[in-house]
């Protein structure tokens, strides 16, 4: 196929997945730069990157690379949050517009305030309450605003095989004998990235016909905190009965988290693209391919 494509932040948990969903469906000319390869926080080097990886074909840029330590950019890690979740994105969809490149940049529930009753919606009021949501947000308007062919693709609670993730803590806790503590009262969509993967390679292969602007993706269904380490227990062959349901407040953090971080995937069904299996067939799927393991 006559498709060129660029990984940003190729070695974090998502990168990785992409990349490798890409070479599955027969994309060969994929081009997976970790930050360490390219910053995005760099114009030339984004510049350069950009205009090299389009050299042969159609070229779409799938940005997974982001600043996620949420408390920690609350305080000391609020400059590089900045550079990278919001200067990023904007030096990338500069580049692609002036290189005739799509622009896919992922972005987060965390846009979001969090107290709505219902899914969030793609055209719903955004209020982030943290340095890393606004950052995100920033970033998101950058994409939107340069006047590159782009997609924001927002997505939350994301675990893969690579990298630290919730359902990886909670695998490796399940080995102990004493009971665990989880939030009981925030509620979003487990996604596996594996399948986020797959669904934005579906884009990336559909761009040309898909109305660019906010799109939501994510596992189907919902739980808590508490619902997915109970089921995590549960596939590991633990006690699932270990784990305990507590407040959000009984754990105060620097920052807030979102009560209701679930999205509305209207937007993605609407465009016609493959829309991601149920969160507890894939957290079973995704124990069974080892995704959970140290």
């Amino acid at each position: 196929m006559n498709l060129s494509l660029l990984v940003t932040g190729a070695r974090g948990q998502l990168g990785w997945d992409v990349a490798a969903a890409a070479a599955r469906v027969g994309i060969t000319r994929i081009h997976a730069l970790g930050s360490a390869e390219l910053d995005i926080t760099d114009p030339a080097a984004v510049s350069s990157a950009i205009s090299l990886a389009g050299r042969g074909g159609r070229l779409v840029v799938v940005n997974t690379a982001a600043y996620t330590a949420v408390d920690t950019a609350e305080g000391e890690g609020a400059p590089r949050a900045h550079a990278v979740n919001a200067q990023g994105p904007a030096n990338l969809a500069l580049a692609c517009a002036a290189h005739q490149a799509h622009l896919v940049h992922i972005s987060t529930d965390y846009v979001f305030a969090g107290d709505g009753t219902g899914p969030n919606q793609v055209n719903d009021r955004t209020a982030p309450r943290t340095v890393y949501g606004r950052t995100k947000l920033t970033g998101e308007r950058a994409v939107l605003g340069s006047g590159a062919s782009a997609h924001v693709v927002r997505t939350g609670w994301l675990y893969g095989a690579h990298g630290a993730n919730f359902v990886r803590t909670m695998a490796r806790m399940a080995c102990g004998d004493d009971p665990v503590r989880v939030v009981d009262d925030q509620h979003g969509n487990p996604t596996w990235t594996a399948d986020l993967a797959d669904g934005l390679i579906a884009l990336a292969l559909a761009v040309d016909r898909v109305p660019a602007g906010v799109l939501h993706c994510v596992n189907g269904g919902t739980t808590t905190w508490f619902g997915l380490a109970k089921a995590v227990f549960t596939e590991v062959g633990a006690d699932p009965g270990r784990v305990r349901p507590c407040r959000t407040a009984e754990f105060p953090r620097p920052a807030p988290r979102p009560a209701n971080s679930t999205l509305d995937i209207a937007s993605w069904t609407i465009a016609a693209l493959p829309e991601l299996r149920p969160w507890r067939a894939a957290l079973h799927a995704a124990v069974a391919a080892g995704a959970h393991a140290s």
